[in-house]
């Protein structure tokens, strides 16, 4: 009768504790997810920035651009990595569009505000690639864990599943600087 009650309370703690594991990675995915949200909601000020300078530029194409940017939603700890992919998406096709505004005024590329306004763009760009990084690296860490026995068991009863990664790009992969 004792070892069975120590048997049942080693299990239930061990219950315990793999809970408590398991929500601790899911709040880290959830944050990492909210910092990507953070910076992607930066860098679309610092593109909204670009946009007004090159208004004065290529009025034709500012309407265009402005409504490329439009499609931008908000990202969170809820949100998902295929909602981040489609905004990696917007957010590439509306840089692109700029840069082809650029590229047809020199003028526009030689201005100081384009320039400053464009190193916050990248500083962005590289902040978002280092959320990236960490989320991926918190769904590693839940995904592992939550394929394990005997934490398998404990993560289906309470409803933890595998999380997905945020794809890279191949495009981007060989991207030329935005300079």
């Amino acid at each position: 009768m004792i070892i069975a009650i120590i048997v049942i309370a080693v299990v239930v703690l061990w219950a315990i504790s793999t809970q408590r594991k398991l929500v601790v990675m899911d709040e880290n995915i959830s944050n990492a997810m909210s910092q990507i949200g953070v910076q992607l909601s930066s860098r679309w000020d610092a593109l909204t920035a670009l946009l007004d300078l090159t208004k004065g530029y290529a009025e034709h194409e500012y309407k265009t651009i402005s409504d490329t940017i439009k499609m931008r939603t908000s990202i969170n700890g809820k949100s998902s990595a295929k909602e981040v992919n489609e905004q990696e998406n917007v957010f590439t096709e509306a840089m692109g569009k700029i840069m082809a505004v650029a590229e047809s005024y020199p003028e526009l590329k030689a201005n100081e505000s384009y320039l400053k306004t464009m190193d916050s763009v990248n500083e962005y760009e590289n902040l978002v690639r280092k959320s990236r990084l960490i989320y991926n690296d918190s769904v590693t860490k839940l995904n592992r864990t939550i394929r394990m026995f005997p934490t398998t068991l404990i993560a289906g009863i309470l409803g933890f599943t595998q999380r997905d990664y945020l794809e890279t790009d191949a495009a981007k992969v060989n991207m030329p600087s935005m300079k």
